[in-house]
């Protein structure tokens, strides 16, 4: 919940030309208060807008939520769903993930699908448990050919706005759990595919040496985005 349209706007303009030259695929993800000025901004760029949630529904009782319809008609490619403080501060449960997902997908939009354990969890051993259960039941019903339009943010809690990170092989080692969790459910080769980021307090003084780990394809940025200069660094450090 950072940047009003005005300030969107000037992070959006810095942005594009120091990103314009790079290999790799940037989406920014605003609030919803400012998507119509990132998509307008980006237009002929290499920049592609996403949003920070949808619901479920098309249409209906449902005060204060946006359906997925809504986002694509302005011209949002992508869709964060399940992020760690939605389901911290606002009761996401993986069935709600589930049925979010399934609502952008059949919208057209490409939704980056997030788990991840808390500190306590991962310090009673659980993590893999947790992993373990997010995968089965956050993706449950997500059939092969829509897996292939799905990115996965794994995003340790506790490393998440704490200014902790995980180390590069703790990151790795997750993510490559992670991934054999979608081998298992999908087959080695949609899992090798599969486009996995990870997300816990990445910035452009570490994001080199995580996104040099065999199996991280990328990263979901938080605070480092909010200066452009950061973000791009973090952008071409994973060329």
């Amino acid at each position: 919940m950072n940047k009003t349209r005005a300030e969107a706007e000037q992070l959006i303009t810095e942005l594009v030309p120091l990103v314009a030259d790079t290999v790799n695929t940037v989406v920014i993800c605003v609030p919803f208060t400012d998507l119509c000025t990132a998509v307008t901004l980006t237009k002929g760029t290499n920049i592609h807008v996403g949003a920070q949630n949808c619901h479920w529904k098309e249409s209906g009782a449902f005060t204060g939520e946006i359906a997925p319809s809504m986002l694509k008609e302005l011209g949002v490619e992508y869709v964060v769903i399940g992020h760690s403080e939605r389901r911290t501060y606002f009761g996401e449960t993986d069935a709600t993930v589930l049925a979010r997902t399934k609502a952008a997908l059949n919208a057209g939009l490409k939704p980056i699908v997030c788990i991840g354990e808390t500190l306590d969890e991962r310090n009673g051993g659980r993590m893999e448990e947790v992993l373990t259960r997010q995968v089965s039941e956050g993706f449950k019903d997500i059939s092969p050919d829509e897996i292939k339009n799905i990115v996965v943010a794994y995003e340790p809690v506790w490393a998440i706005g704490t200014g902790v990170t995980a180390t590069d092989e703790q990151a790795n080692e997750a993510i490559k759990f992670v991934r054999k969790l979608f081998a298992d459910k999908y087959g080695k080769h949609i899992a090798d595919e599969l486009y996995i980021q990870y997300g816990g307090s990445m910035n452009d003084g570490n994001a080199k040496g995580l996104l040099s780990m065999s199996d991280i394809d990328g990263g979901l940025i938080g605070g480092a985005s909010l200066v452009s200069a950061k973000f791009a660094a973090i952008v071409h450090a994973h060329e």
